[in-house]
């Protein structure tokens, strides 16, 4: 049970705050999940809203790899309504069935092809220790360039970012969706 009352919709908010419950209900459609807390701070929720159209559509991370670094941060931060939200993406996109049940599993990225192994492992490296070995990142730099790996990076850390905003305020995961355990 939540935390602390969520915001669902404009109606919820002040008037002067419509446009903060508009920018989310661009994105999604709906407000819930983390942005049904952010909202308790309309400018905040406002400024990060962009942030989602970006790792969604924009990044030139490819989402076959994207997804890796999401599903692997959303499982190192235990994050079930962030999970579930990811998982239904990376379906979306076609991700394999097997790649998500490693990564639920938390099992050893060695066990991936050398290019999701290397993404899970720098994903698991930033959330647990908040560094990247540097041989690993020198690989991902040279075999993806700056701009590749600093948008993985962004990447996977606004979704520890959410993480953490789903798992203090104790968002409910929608009854559909994919268990993290």
């Amino acid at each position: 049970m939540p935390r602390t009352k969520l915001i669902n919709s404009k109606a919820d908010l002040a008037p002067e705050h419509h446009a903060a419950a508009d920018a989310v209900l661009k994105i999604f459609g709906h407000i819930r999940g983390p942005f049904s807390v952010l909202l308790h701070s309309p400018a905040l929720a406002q400024r990060l809203a962009p942030m989602v159209g970006f790792v969604r559509d924009d990044t030139i991370v490819e989402p076959s790899l994207r997804f890796v670094a999401i599903l692997a941060a959303a499982r190192e931060c235990d994050a079930p309504y962030v999970w579930a939200a990811q998982v239904a993406q990376a379906r979306k996109h076609k991700i394999r069935e097997d790649l998500i049940d490693h990564i639920r599993a938390q099992g050893d990225p060695a066990k991936l092809p050398e290019n999701e192994r290397d993404v899970m492992n720098y994903a698991l490296q930033l959330t647990r220790t908040h560094r990247a070995d540097k041989a690993l990142f020198d690989v991902l730099n040279q075999r993806h360039g700056v701009q590749w790996l600093v948008e993985l990076t962004a990447t996977l850390n606004f979704f520890v970012f959410v993480s953490g905003i789903a798992n203090a305020f104790e968002v409910d995961v929608p009854a559909d969706g994919d268990p993290i355990r």
